[in-house]
């Protein structure tokens, strides 16, 4: 599949880009999808860890991007389990 796309890169050389940021692309999104999947409210080990967001520190920072939230003053409101 990829000597078939060097071919028609060949032949056509204004497929280059497209093939480049299609890759780049396919590249992101799969190390985006590891990112999430190696998250803190993931459990892949029911077992060992059933619920692992009950130990996370209130300070830590989960989200992508957090525009308006501090989360170095934030103090858990909850019980612990």
């Amino acid at each position: 599949m990829f000597r078939t796309a060097v071919e028609h890169a060949k032949k056509h050389p204004g497929l280059i880009p497209q093939f480049f940021f299609i890759c780049l692309g396919m590249g992101g999104a799969t190390l985006y999808l590891i990112r999430l999947a190696r998250g803190p409210h993931v459990t892949w080990n029911k077992t060992h860890n059933p619920e692992p967001w009950n130990k996370l520190d209130p300070t830590y920072q989960y989200k992508f991007v957090a525009i308006d939230t501090d989360y170095k003053n934030l103090k858990k409101e909850g019980p612990d389990f």
